[in-house]
């Protein structure tokens, strides 16, 4: 199972992935692609901000 940091290195990349194609989306002017950008981007910062779950350490 993939590290904290191979996860966080996974998301970053997704990001940029999508700055590219928010680059081009904005270039053609496709609101359409430039919304679902918006709504992927907001789901790939709440994995990639979240606060991990506390546990007991006992």
């Amino acid at each position: 199972m993939p590290g904290e940091k191979e996860l966080n290195i996974n998301l970053f990349e997704r990001l940029d992935l999508l700055d590219r194609l928010e680059r081009v989306a904005k270039r053609e002017n496709c609101e359409p692609v430039l919304q679902e950008i918006a709504f992927e981007r907001k789901l790939i910062e709440r994995k990639l901000y979240q606060k991990l779950p506390l546990t007991d350490a006992e």
